[in-house]
C-alpha cells in the first residue's frame, strides 16, 4: 500500500517523500487508519518493521504546530531506541515543522531541562529520566494528547512497569494511547485493559522470507578485515545489482566513498543526506547507473527497489528481524539472490540468534585470496573488452594501432588495456573504515523475542543495561518508594494501595485483527 492512500495531509505526505519511503509496512498499513480515527492500538510486530512511522505519523498528523504544549508522548526502553525514534519522528515531522525532544538517562538533565523550555510539541524519553523531569517539574504532561508506549514488553523485562504508571498517571484520561510490542504476554494484556479504551490489536506475524531462493552466506573475519575481503568478493561474485547494508551514517559515509577509490560505481543514503542527493541516488540505482547501494536500516525501510541480486552485511544486524528485511531485498519475483553477512569472532551469538528467527543455517564462505581477486578482476575486464569490441567503431584508430605495434607488442598492449579496464587493486589503494564500537556480547544463541537477548537475558543486551541502571538508580533512589514497597501487596503482587479495582475495567477488551502479511 502507498502512503498516499492512507489519508495523510500533503505535509506529512511530502515529508515521507522527503525521507524517500514509498510504500507501507504491513503494521504501517493495518495501524495508521485506526490510529488517525483516534482509536487505542495494541501494535504487535517485530523490531524492524516500521512500527516509528506506524504511530509517529498520525501522531504528527495531529499536533497543531502554533500550540507551544507538549501533545505527544513516547515512552521506549533504551536510550539508543529513544534517539533514533526522535530523529525519525524529526525527519517525518520537519514539513509541519514539529519539534520534537528526546531525554533519557545518563545525559546532562540540564541540557535536556533547557530543551524542554523551547516548548517542544512530541517528547520521546526513557522511563526513569522522564520520571527525573516530572520530578523536578521540568515536564508537564497535562496536555498529552497522544500518549506511544514503544517495545512495551521489553519495558516490562526490564522492571520499568511502576515507572510507567508513575507516568500515565501524569498524562490525561482524555488521550489516545498506543501500545507497541513484539510478544504479547499477559502483563502487556493487563496494561491493555488498565490503561487504554477499547483498543483494537493489530499483529503482524513475522515476515517470511523466500528461502529457497536466497543463498544466505556468513564470513568470519576481523572488522578491519571486513573492507578488503568484501571488495574481494566484488570482484569474485561480480554482482549485478548490490546493496550494502551499514550499521551507522558515518558507516555508510566511508564505504561509499571507499568503493569509489577502488573503482566501484557506489553511492550510500543515510537520514542526513538532502532529499534532492537522495532521490537523485535512488534514480541512478533503480536505473542502474550505479552497481552499488551504501544503506543504512532506517533510510532503506520502506523503499521499493527490485532487481537487487546481492545483499552484503557489512555490520551483522543487532535484531534479527532487521537481517529479514535487509536480505529480503533480494530473492524476488521469483528471482535467486545472495546474501553475505561479515561477522566478527564475538558476534557469532547474534548469528545463531538469526539463524533460529530463519529457521535456515547461513554456509559459511572462505574469504578470496588476492589472487582470486586479482583472477575475478581481469575475468570481467575481458568481458568488458569483448563488449566494447562487439560495439565496433574502430575504424579511425586503426592507423594509429598499427603505429603502436611497430614499437609495442600486441600482448603488451592488450595488457595495459586489461590494467586500465580492471579495478585498482588492494596494494594500490588502500582504504581504512573507522572501527565500529562492537555490539555487546551475546552469551549462547538463546532469544524469545526477536533476538533480542541471549539465554536468560531476555530482552536485555549491555545498552539496555546501561540504560536500564541510570533509569532505576534514579528511581531506587526516591524517598516514597521504600514505603510504598511496604505496603500489602495483593494476590498479583501489586501495592493495594496503588491497585485500581478490577470491575472499573471489565467492559473493556481487544479487537483482535491478525494478517498474514
Amino acid at each position: 500500500m502507498k502512503f498516499s492512500e492512507l489519508n495523510l495531509n500533503p505535509d506529512i505526505l511530502k515529508a515521507i517523500e522527503n525521507v524517500g519511503f514509498e510504500e507501507a509496512t504491513p503494521v504501517q498499513s493495518e495501524t495508521i487508519p485506526l490510529a488517525l480515527e483516534g482509536k487505542d492500538v495494541i501494535g504487535q510486530a517485530q523490531t524492524g518493521t516500521g512500527k516509528t512511522a506506524a504511530f509517529g505519523l498520525p501522531m504528527l498528523q495531529k499536533i497543531d504546530p502554533t500550540n507551544q504544549n507538549i501533545q505527544g508522548l513516547v515512552i521506549a526502553p533504551t536510550r539508543e531506541l529513544a534517539i533514533q525514534t526522535q530523529e525519525e519522528l524529526y525527519r517525518l515531522g520537519k514539513e509541519k515543522k514539529v519539534k520534537v525532544q528526546v531525554v533519557y538517562g545518563g545525559a546532562d538533565i540540564n541540557r535536556q531541562i533547557r530543551a524542554l523550555k523551547n516548548k517542544p510539541h512530541i517528547v520521546v524519553g526513557t522511563p526513569g529520566r522522564l520520571l527525573d523531569h516530572i520530578k523536578r517539574r521540568t515536564l508537564k504532561l497535562e496536555t498529552v494528547e497522544t500518549l506511544v508506549l514503544d517495545e512495551a514488553d521489553e519495558m516490562l523485562n526490564m522492571g520499568f512497569l511502576e515507572d510507567i504508571e508513575s507516568i500515565i498517571a501524569k498524562v490525561p484520561e482524555q488521550r489516545q494511547t498506543l501500545l507497541f510490542s513484539a510478544t504479547m504476554p499477559d502483563s502487556i494484556k493487563r496494561i491493555g485493559v488498565k490503561f487504554m479504551k477499547n483498543p483494537d490489536h493489530i499483529r503482524i506475524k513475522a515476515k517470511e522470507m523466500t528461502a529457497n531462493l536466497i543463498d544466505q552466506y556468513y564470513v568470519r573475519c576481523k572488522e578491519f578485515e571486513k573492507f578488503d575481503v568484501m571488495t574481494r568478493l566484488f570482484d569474485v561474485q561480480n554482482p549485478e545489482l548490490t546493496i550494502v547494508f551499514g550499521r551507522t551514517k558515518r558507516r555508510v559515509d566511508e564505504l561509499a566513498r571507499g568503493l569509489e577509490l577502488r573503482g566501484y560505481k557506489a553511492e550510500g543514503i543515510h537520514g542526513d543526506l538532502p532529499q534532492h542527493k537522495r532521490m537523485s541516488v535512488l534514480r541512478a540505482f533503480k536505473n542502474n547507473e550505479l552497481d552499488i547501494l551504501v544503506a543504512t536500516d532506517v533510510a532503506a525501510r520502506g523503499l521499493d527497489i527490485s532487481g537487487v541480486s546481492h545483499v552484503y552485511n557489512y555490520d551483522i544486524p543487532q535484531d534479527p528481524e532487521s537481517y529479514v528485511h535487509r536480505i529480503g531485498r533480494t530473492g524476488r519475483a521469483g528471482k535467486e539472490g545472495m546474501s553475505v553477512t561479515f561477522v566478527t569472532p564475538n558476534e557469532m551469538g547474534y548469528l545463531h540468534v538469526i539463524e533460529e528467527l530463519t529457521k535456515k543455517r547461513m554456509s559459511p564462505l572462505r574469504p578470496p585470496s588476492k589472487k582470486e581477486a586479482f583472477d575475478g578482476q581481469i575475468g570481467i575486464a575481458l568481458e568488458n573488452i569483448k563488449d566494447l569490441l562487439s560495439e565496433n567503431g574502430l575504424d579511425r584508430y586503426q592507423a594509429a594501432a598499427s603505429d603502436l605495434l611497430e614499437d609495442f607488442s600486441a600482448e603488451d598492449i592488450a595488457a595495459l588495456l586489461l590494467k586500465q579496464v580492471s579495478k585498482d587493486s588492494e596494494a594500490e589503494v588502500p582504504v581504512k573504515i573507522t572501527p565500529e564500537r562492537p555490539l555487546p556480547s551475546r552469551k549462547g544463541g538463546g532469544g524469545n523475542r526477536g533476538g533480542r537477548g541471549g539465554g536468560n537475558n531476555r530482552g536485555r543486551n549491555n545498552r539496555g543495561r546501561d540504560n536500564r541502571n541510570w533509569d532505576r538508580d534514579k528511581r531506587n533512589n526516591r524517598d516514597n518508594r521504600n514505603k510504598r514497597n511496604n505496603k500489602p501487596k495483593d494476590n498479583r503482587g501489586n501495592n493495594q494501595s496503588q491497585s485500581k479495582p478490577a470491575t472499573k475495567n471489565k467492559s473493556r477488551g481487544f479487537v483482535i485483527r491478525d494478517t498474514t502479511n
